[in-house]
């Protein structure tokens, strides 16, 4: 519970200040065991607070407002509202000036840079699963699993993980020890030794509950020109690996009462399977390679498309084929379309002349694979199943996994056209205001 904004809102809407404090002590008392004195001392220090941030008048501290929200605009879902904001990061990201090979506007797994004309470094950075902070070791499995991953298919080899971890004022600090524990055992698994990192309380004092945040991110090299999507050509094959989920099936499997299959995706199958193509002879035959995360196939395909300019015609049966069967017969169960979820399986983009041997050198290491697709000029994505042919475009959001996300899905009314609107006014404004400081600290010559 954030003290902070209800104080802020409350202030706002002109309640009386002694109803404000009488409420916020409540809360306080609900959170935590200090008696009715020290509530009322700490209710009447917050409205204080705030009361004098809002006297500021000063563009650095004001921003402009869409009263767009997050989860209105499907933020976080991976669906086309989150991946047009994330669209608008991308263009601040090209309207600063400083380079590099691969970077957000991209919509790729990780950025890269070159480095004394010898190495590449690759980074990238996950978040943990928004509903796994009850979990924290399975949150710091996968989050640790998801980052050398985009660093894996990216042409890197990962070197090290860095973890940054949140927790609010009343979360138990177990949570910090077994989430850290379930970084290492990835990191242990992998080889890859976790380096640094920082901990942090989600808003200082200001945030009341126990709730867990933070990403973790890594750090790869390599000799080889990244694999960026947009590195796909017409005509490519297209391969996937077996998908047995991360955090998002884990998620869908505590949810919804699945424990069985959380066992599933305790594997670092999908790495293992990236070093193997990294170290392959041939490199220059492997296009691209990405993971079915974002949003699922739906997700990804809409992105590479996007990026390309090109289209991909795919076989769901071959799909399907490549979903752990226990993990299938979950989301079959729950009426969860496959297409639209995190699988966490590799799309290995490849040189046709190729495929036959990169499909001997993953199935003689144990890695399940086949052939789904291949890359068109058509600039959209199309599925073939066993009757019809269908496009397969984005939704607003990712397929709804959780009980409280099929509830949230109808919850919203869409002005997606509106919207964006407003999101590119905001965009702008953030540029112009980065533009605005940089030529003010560059003036002053410090």
């Amino acid at each position: 519970m954030d003290m902070e904004e209800y104080a802020k809102r409350s202030i706002v809407e002109k309640k009386p200040k002694t109803e404000t404090i009488e409420k916020l002590s409540d809360i306080i008392l609900y959170y935590k065991d200090i008696g009715n004195e020290k509530a009322r001392l700490l209710a009447k220090a917050v409205i204080e607070e705030v009361e004098t941030t809002l006297e500021i008048d000063n563009d650095l501290t004001d921003y402009y407002k869409t009263n767009i929200h997050m989860g209105e605009f499907g933020v976080g879902s991976r669906g086309k509202g989150d991946f047009y904001v994330h669209s608008k990061i991308a263009e601040i990201i090209r309207n600063t000036d400083c380079q590099s090979l691969v970077n957000p506007t991209a919509q790729d797994d990780g950025g890269v840079v070159k480095v004394d004309d010898t190495y590449y470094i690759t980074t990238a950075i996950d978040g943990i699963h928004s509903r796994l902070s009850d979990y924290p070791f399975l949150a710091g499995f996968h989050t640790a699993r998801a980052t050398l991953r985009d660093v894996c298919v990216m042409g890197a080899n990962p070197v090290a993980i860095i973890s940054d971890i949140h927790l609010a004022d009343d979360g138990d600090i177990s949570k910090l020890l077994d989430f850290t524990a379930g970084i290492c055992a990835v990191s242990e698994l992998t080889g890859v030794p976790l380096v640094a990192g920082s901990t942090l309380r989600i808003g200082g004092d200001m945030v009341l509950g126990s709730r867990l945040v933070g990403g973790v991110g890594a750090v790869g090299s390599s000799k080889n020109i990244p694999q960026a999507r947009s590195n796909a050509k017409a005509g490519d094959v297209i391969l996937m690996t077996e998908g047995c989920g991360g955090g998002t099936i884990t998620t869908t499997a505590i949810y919804n009462n699945y424990p069985e299959v959380i066992d599933k995706t305790l594997n670092v199958q999908f790495i293992k399977a990236s070093q193997l193509l990294n170290d392959y002879e041939r490199i220059e035959n492997i296009h691209a390679m990405t993971d079915i995360t974002n949003g699922g196939l739906i997700g990804d395909c809409n992105e590479i498309n996007k990026t390309t300019g090109l289209g991909i015609h795919l076989n769901y049966d071959k799909i399907k084929n490549l979903i752990d069967p226990s993990v299938l017969e979950m989301l079959d169960t729950l009426d969860i379309d496959a297409l639209g979820v995190s699988i966490d399986s590799l799309m290995i983009i490849v040189d046709g002349q190729a495929k036959d041997e990169i499909l001997e050198l993953l199935t003689k290491n144990n890695i399940k694979c086949d052939v789904i697709g291949q890359i068109t000029n058509t600039s959209k994505t199309i599925i073939e199943y066993e009757d019809k042919c269908e496009e397969l475009t984005p939704k607003f959001r990712e397929a709804a996994y959780t009980p409280i996300k099929k509830v949230v899905d109808n919850l919203y009314d869409e002005n997606y056209d509106e919207n964006i609107k407003i999101i590119d006014k905001a965009t702008l404004s953030a540029i112009n205001k980065k533009n605005k400081v940089v030529k003010h600290i560059k003036e002053r010559k410090l």
